[in-house]
């Protein structure tokens, strides 16, 4: 068992399955020489010399074109996008490309490729650098979507991401870089499509991702402590293939759900799941579902602004105290 930032873990989950298959290869901007602009890919290229490890031009769609090339000849890549925000540059792939070629081709040529990003805010980069953007791809299907929150996820659910059939968005929070966990030692699978109770709860579910799911696990905490209310949270991880049985299992329990979204409000992660939740529980709910998001709005870079603007601790604590008293 190690201590790992979520970082070193991203090197360490694609090392693993680099090592694992000679097919799988790596390219992107800067992540070969330089080790990323996040420093998350440090000595891949020396592990694996630069005919798996390659830095590209600074052309996301040559990039995601190159990879898909790759995917449809046998090998296996992991592109690296360096802000998610950039998936918008190279938007064709990711809506038309990627996740319609196999079935197109009725099922004669896969996509098995990962896309990784570091997505979300908090490190004051702005509104064109510090979006949120996993809404953009869970709408597409035959795309998979993963945001993993620990180390040891990053880990397990870059391997399955990587196993898979079909093309995956894999989104790192840039904030939680720098975050440690314990890893264990050996080779690491998880399963796409698998939710986390991180915390057992009886009075309400709170539903959470990416760097949502360290604040909604110490709001749950103080909730317990000061106000006596039992909050059980669900790190979700997998928008698509989503683990539904979890969460509506957990709805059934409390009787009340919140999420808790990085995302701007409109057309977030959080709506399909209140669908869902409202088409599948109804009648297990004792209380409307709730969703606490950042606004509608382009993310500011000033500090206090965009900490007012992202989901904090204490919004989250206030917001189901007060829906729980009323």
């Amino acid at each position: 068992m190690a201590e790992l930032t979520y970082r070193e873990a991203v090197a360490r989950g694609i090392a693993q399955e680099m090592a694992r298959d000679e097919n799988v290869v790596f390219l992107g901007e800067d992540i070969a020489k330089a080790g990323g602009v996040f420093k998350a890919t440090v000595g891949l290229l020396e592990q694996f010399g630069p005919k798996r490890v390659v830095d590209t031009a600074i052309s996301e769609q040559a990039i995601l074109g190159a990879a898909m090339g790759a995917a449809m000849t046998g090998l296996k890549p992991i592109a690296e996008i360096m802000f998610a925000d950039f998936i918008a540059v190279c938007y064709d792939y990711i809506a038309n490309e990627f996740p319609k070629t196999r079935y197109m081709t009725n099922g004669q040529v896969s996509i098995p490729l990962v896309v990784r990003c570091g997505n979300g805010g908090g490190a004051r980069f702005g509104a064109q650098h510090s979006q949120s953007v996993e809404n953009w791809c869970m709408q597409f299907p035959g795309l998979k979507v993963v945001a993993p929150s620990s180390p040891v996820d990053v880990v397990g659910l870059l391997a399955a991401a990587v196993r898979d059939p079909d093309p995956v968005i894999f989104l790192e929070h840039k904030s939680l870089y720098a975050t440690k966990g314990e890893v264990p030692d050996g080779e690491i699978v998880d399963r796409l499509g698998v939710a986390k109770i991180l915390r057992p709860g009886k009075d309400a579910t709170i539903l959470a991702l990416g760097m949502m799911v360290p604040r909604a696990l110490q709001a749950a905490a103080t909730l317990q402590s000061e106000h006596g209310i039992d909050c059980e949270v669900i790190d979700v991880r997998s928008l698509v293939p989503l683990d539904t049985q979890c969460i509506l299992g957990s709805v059934a329990r409390t009787g009340r759900v919140f999420t808790v979204e990085e995302n701007p409000r409109q057309l977030g992660w959080g709506a399909e799941l209140v669908s869902i939740i409202a088409d599948e529980s109804f009648y297990d709910l004792d209380g409307p579902p709730i969703r606490i998001t950042t606004p509608n709005i382009p993310l500011p870079a000033a500090d206090a602004l965009e900490d007012l603007a992202i989901p904090s601790v204490s919004r989250v604590v206030e917001t189901i105290r007060r829906s729980l008293s009323a």
